[in-house]
């Protein structure tokens, strides 16, 4: 799968109360004896066909396009209308603390045991006590080894570049990502709130700003690959997309480090069908059904007989695959940084409007 199926859109902008009752009318799914939200190719075409043939439980997926899209449903609805929804780990704190998500049954979910023991106390939800990761994975550079002079080895090759790379770089458009690079770059938390140090990351990515081609969070991979752009910055995953297209792209994490990103399911308090959304956590929890969102999907699974399970050839071919566990959670997961959001977004809104 390449990401023109995928379209999957990550933004970590926090709904705000108003974005909630803009989307109050919209009205939440259809009645359903299971109903999914997730990502667009985010899990087999075929899934909900073999749950049903596992356990008898038909169910519909319905689809988000953004975080920010499903979370505003929810809030306004509160939560009725959804069993389990996909959502990136801090929405995941998010709904938890609106008192919008069930405590995970760990007893209804036996395949939690095929977790890495590193997924089991991420920051967010030490002890899976509200959420179940799916994906997680790292932010880096990617990049044209055969047209590029020298390899990137650190974020300011992206932020302040050589002179050869101005004008044939990317960055992410989403808030969290876009602001990460200059926090890492400063050696800043990904997330920082003090004032005077996101003063600093803004006048660095106002700066960078002027060197870049574009900010783009669907389709860098593909710039990459025409030769548009030389060096961009990435998700593990999507740089994959472009490697299986052109090897000559590389991806390597700066020296300054990267995020740790985790995509989350929730179960909906609000749900009338607890014991089947287990099931269906349980179901997706499966080694065999979980190396599936990593061969097509190209992104990491916290989940070890998965990951074990997944072909040399595969994981030689995308070398950040097989990135051991242990390196990657070293990494400052991204947590939901409360009111200081506002001030993510009115910095990100000064940064793109800069001249």
């Amino acid at each position: 799968m390449t990401a023109t199926t995928l379209l999957r859109h990550r933004s970590l902008k926090m709904p705000s109360i108003a974005l909630g009752l803009a989307l109050a009318l919209a009205a939440p799914a259809a009645a359903a004896d299971l109903v999914i939200s997730n990502w667009d190719g985010y899990m087999a075409p075929d899934a909900m066909a073999a749950f049903k043939t596992a356990t008898g439980v038909a169910g519909e997926v319905v689809v988000h396009a953004t975080n920010e899209e499903i979370m505003g449903k929810l809030i306004a609805a509160g939560g009725k209308g959804y069993d389990v929804v996909f959502v990136s780990s801090p929405f995941a704190e998010v709904l938890n603390k609106l008192g919008l998500t069930e405590p995970i049954d760990h007893a209804k979910v036996p395949n939690l045991a095929n977790l890495y023991p590193e997924a089991t106390k991420l920051p967010h939800d030490v002890g899976n006590t509200f959420s179940v990761p799916y994906t997680w994975g790292t932010t880096g550079l990617c990049y044209r080894s055969d047209l590029v002079k020298v390899a990137p080895t650190s974020w300011s090759d992206l932020l302040a570049p050589s002179d050869d790379l101005k004008g044939k770089t990317t960055m992410l458009a989403t808030d969290r990502w876009l602001l990460a690079a200059g926090q890492l770059d400063k050696g800043f938390s990904v997330n920082e709130t003090d004032p005077a140090k996101m003063a600093e990351v803004k006048d660095l990515l106002i700066s960078a700003k002027k060197t870049l081609l574009a900010y783009d969070d669907t389709t860098f991979y593909s710039k990459l690959v025409s030769g548009e752009a030389l060096m961009v910055q990435a998700w593990d995953g999507w740089c994959n997309y472009g490697i299986a297209e052109k090897p000559e792209i590389k991806y390597v994490i700066p020296k300054e480090g990267s995020d740790l990103w985790v995509d989350t399911m929730v179960v909906m308090k609000a749900s009338e069908h607890k014991d089947a959304a287990f099931q269906f956590i349980n179901f997706m929890l499966d080694a065999k059904n979980h190396a599936w969102a990593a061969q097509n999907i190209d992104y990491k699974v916290p989940n070890k007989p998965a990951m074990e399970s997944l072909p040399a050839d595969f994981l030689a071919k995308f070398p950040n695959m097989a990135m051991p566990v242990a390196d990657l959670v070293k990494f400052e997961q991204l947590r939901d940084v409360g009111d200081a959001q506002r001030d993510y977004s009115k910095i990100v809104s000064e940064i793109k409007a800069a001249q």
